[in-house]
């Protein structure tokens, strides 16, 4: 597919996870295991998969992300990068504040954003405030638009789940992209529709549930106290006090043959679900390992699940999320 005029493999590899750590006070807000090492070489392993497009933030890891994305891609300028700002960092303490940014803040942050990814532009720089009040924004993109008119970033958009939103700032010039939550469990259809009616191209973030659709995690694993998933974040409904939701693991149960039709493994097939809703949508799962990003370029091979699959998929997660009712006492 054609991305700011360049051809791309439909699929993007999150770099949240590669981060390592960052926090909000005592809380973590990273992935746990990340290594350096194995960071680098799956990103390489990404490359060696088809996939050019990497998805990172100032955030992730207070910067740490895009150092090691300027690490790894030092002899790859044709790889795509797509970073996000808005959400103030300090790289010594790995301490994020989450004050909304103002405009005169732009600029600096997409200067830091430069040198920590060592590379004279950005392809795409999002904002990273999901609930921002529209006028608020707005002026943030007009500061991104100055930007962009300097030649330091290719174009801007924005990071957000909400459809008027999306509709705000779609014709703005220079604003081409949105990114947004989407996956089996949870399909986006208002600001789907509305990116798709602006021909706004549509990143997906979570779309393997922040794990929960890879198969990785029954009711017994729990994720250790650095984990976000372990945090007790009010939004984080993929995972409970460090364990997988269990009302998200009897979805995937009803789905999971489904899901894993023609040879598919699960990754592979929540994947070609996101493309089954729209072959131009962008996915882009996190991964920590070689093995990880491995099996999600594979889903490539595969491309979207067949319609008839994709109908089945939504009537068993229809039915699979309808409330139990109590029986006559």
């Amino acid at each position: 597919m054609e991305f700011l005029d360049t051809q791309i493999a439909p699929l993007g590899m999150g770099c949240w996870p590669i981060g390592g750590p960052m926090f909000s006070g005592d809380q973590s807000l990273g992935y746990s295991n990340a290594e350096d090492g194995m960071s680098i070489r799956t990103i390489h392993a990404a490359l060696d998969g088809g996939i050019t497009l990497f998805d990172t933030a100032a955030a992730y890891g207070a910067g740490h992300s895009e150092r090691l994305l300027a690490r790894a891609l030092a002899d790859r300028p044709d790889a795509m990068i797509v970073t996000k700002i808005g959400i103030g960092i300090d790289e010594q303490s790995k301490q994020l504040s989450f004050d909304m940014p103002t405009p005169e803040d732009v600029q600096p942050a997409i200067e830091a954003c430069l040198t920590r990814l060592n590379r004279d532009r950005i392809d795409l720089v999002l904002l990273h405030q999901n609930e921002m009040p529209i006028a608020e924004a707005a002026a943030i993109f007009d500061a991104m638009e100055e930007v962009r008119q300097s030649g330091k970033i290719r174009a801007f958009g924005w990071s957000t789940d909400f459809s008027d939103r999306t509709a705000a700032m779609a014709k703005r010039d220079g604003f081409v992209a949105i990114e947004h939550a989407m996956n089996v469990f949870f399909d986006a259809e208002n600001v789907q529709t509305t990116a798709r009616d602006h021909d706004l191209a549509r990143l997906i973030r979570s779309p393997l549930a922040m794990g929960v659709l890879t198969g990785k995690y029954g009711a017994t694993e729990r994720l250790g106290k650095d984990d976000i998933r372990a945090s007790g974040e009010t939004w984080m409904e993929y995972f409970k006090d460090g364990t997988a939701n269990p009302d998200y693991l009897a979805r995937l149960d009803a789905v999971r043959e489904l899901l894993c039709s023609d040879g598919r493994s699960l990754v592979q097939g929540a994947l070609g679900w996101i493309w089954a809703k729209a072959p131009d949508n962008i996915p882009i799962p996190g991964a920590r390992t070689e093995a990880q990003i491995t099996e999600i370029a594979g889903a490539l091979a595969h491309g979207p699940l067949s319609a008839e699959v994709l109908t089945e998929i939504e009537a068993q997660i229809d039915r699979a999320s309808q409330p139990v009712p109590e029986r006559p006492r």
